[in-house]
Formats: C-alpha cells, structure tokens, sequence
C-alpha cells in the first residue's frame, strides 16, 4: 500500500484536523533483541512504504525533468540552504588530526539550537505542535557531533523526517518527485559538503564491502530513475565518460562521481559492491536487490537501528493495519 494513502489530508486539500498528541521521539532499541520490534513496527511499515512510495514516483524520470514545486518544498529547500551557508560560515580548524575536523561541533550546535525554528518554518500554523517531534529527525540527519561521523543512519533519519512532514500532511502524493529531486537531492549536496569540509568519518562503514561510505537511498531511487533507459545499462556506470556526460540528469551517477572524485584507485578495488552491481543485466534487476540490500544491511542492522528514534508518527507499536 503506497503509504501516501492513509495519510490525513493526503487527498483532500483542506488542512485536516489534527487529533494527534505530538511527542519528542526517543531511543525505543536498546539491545539486539529489540529488532523484532523494530521490524514489525509501524514505524517500520510507514518508513520503508514511504522509501517505496518514492522509488515508483521517480521511476524512468530524469533529475532535470518538469515536476510540481509546491510551497512547502521551497521552503524545505531553503532551510537546506541555510545550512549549507553554515558550513560557510564554520571554516574548518587547524587541528593535528586529519579526520573528523572539530568545527564540526560548532557547526552542529547550531542546527542544535536552531532546528525547531527552521522547522516551524516549514510547516503550517495550525500543526506548530508538531515541531518539537519532527525536529528530532532533522537534528539527527545530519552527523554525530560526537564521533564527527555520518552514515546510513542519518540519512534514514532524514528520509524519517520527509516520511514525518508526509504524514501531517505538509507534503503530499503529487510532491513525490520534488522529495526526491529537489529537496533529497540538496540534502545530499549538503552532507557531500559536511563530508568534505569537516572531513567526516564513515559511521559503521563495511569499508570495500559496503556500497558506499556514506549514503544508500540515492543509489536506490537513483537506479529507479534509470529503469528502462534507451541506452544506459548499469555495466555504462563505471565508464567515465558516461558519467561525465549523464550525471546531471541521474542521481546514481552523481552519486558514483562523488565516489572517484573522493577515492583513488581501480574503481573494482575502492567500491567493489558497486563493481559487481555493474554487471547486473538490468536496472529494475539493480533497483530490486538494492531494496534487499537496504532492508538487509541498514534496516536489520542493531549498529544503524538502534540509534532511530520513535514518537507518535514513527511510533514503535506493532502495525495495526
């Protein structure tokens, strides 16, 4: 079931009563034995139909195509372009280490201090009640300030956000593409510069094993968009040419020119899984197994999980539907 559709004021275009008791979200997996939670959650349910909702509505379409921007997604944008004017704003420190650059802690306390306003920003007066909840999300998408790392995990936790902001009903089913293409896509953008500036450390990173240092979703909706391509086939990925020429257009392949502009080397040796990926006969066969790969990988694994929060719109309870 898509998940757009039991969502109040998904289809109808009045602001819809919000009988919700709104709550700070908190750590609900505290040991392995949690998962099993986890997994049958609504929280669990909600998130990975949202994940799929997008998957479908970007199917076969390019970066640069025509799609609605509606006022919520420009705002969205915005405050990702306050962010990033953060970063401008917090140059890196001279520090003996390499990685990992302090700054990042001054950086952080201030979307730390600042994120319930910008998220109120977003969202409409009469949902106010919500800021403090989906906030949580937004704080938690971007880093650990402590270990000045980033992961699937914080990414998960910006895609919880987008899945938050779905269900009060601030974006909506024909908002799809402009999740992904405009507001997903400059989220990345910003971590990318979080990443390089502040020279982060991967968070649970199976290093050469793993897909990617830092992000998963984009390779999935990224392979979605090139489903049923003319004449790009996945084996194309890892000619250069191909993604100098096609990068703008396709997420996967900004994704894969982020990776050799950051890492030196055979390509087969850097990002095996990748490698493999490439010889994949087709992109819908590539989106499939990198939705098991993410269910099993990031999803399924306590070090990324239990870090996720829960509140009244990711809640912990079992599925009821």
């Amino acid at each position: 079931v898509p998940l757009f559709l039991h969502l109040p004021g998904a289809s109808e275009e009045v602001a819809p009563p919000v009988q919700q008791c709104f709550m700070v979200p908190k750590k609900e997996i505290n040991v392995v034995s949690d998962m099993a939670k986890w997994k049958r959650s609504q929280a669990y349910a909600d998130y990975m139909g949202f994940i799929l909702t997008l998957n479908e509505g970007v199917r076969g379409k390019k970066l640069t195509c025509e799609y609605k921007v509606s006022e919520p997604i420009e705002k969205l944008v915005a405050l990702l372009n306050t962010l990033d004017r953060w970063i401008d704003e917090t140059p890196p420190v001279d520090q003996p280490s390499r990685f990992g650059n302090k700054a990042f802690r001054t950086w952080y306390a201030k979307l730390d201090q600042e994120a319930e306003k910008l998220v109120s920003a977003v969202i409409p007066k009469h949902l106010a009640d919500a800021a403090p909840e989906v906030a949580v999300y937004l704080k938690e998408s971007v880093g650990n300030s402590t270990r000045i790392d980033y992961g699937t995990g914080h990414e998960a936790a910006f895609a919880a956000f987008l899945c938050c902001l779905c269900k009060i009903g601030v974006l909506r089913v024909d908002d799809q593409m402009a999740i992904v293409f405009k507001v997903f896509n400059r989220y990345l953008e910003v971590m990318r510069k979080l990443q390089k500036t502040y020279r982060m450390e991967p968070a649970g990173s199976q290093g050469v094993w793993g897909l990617d240092d830092f992000q998963f979703l984009p390779f999935i909706w990224g392979s979605s968009q090139l489903i049923d391509h003319p004449s790009l086939e996945p084996r194309h990925f890892v000619d250069e040419k191909v993604v100098n020429e096609n990068h703008k257009d396709f997420m996967f392949l900004e994704c894969i020119l982020f990776i050799t502009e950051m890492k030196t080397g055979p390509f087969a040796e850097h990002s095996n899984q990748l490698w493999n990926i490439s010889a994949v006969p087709s992109w819908s066969k590539v989106n499939q197994g990198l939705i098991r790969m993410y269910k099993a990988e990031c999803l399924e694994k306590f070090p990324v999980i239990q870090h996720f929060k829960f509140g009244s719109l990711l809640p912990i309870q079992p599925v009821t539907s």
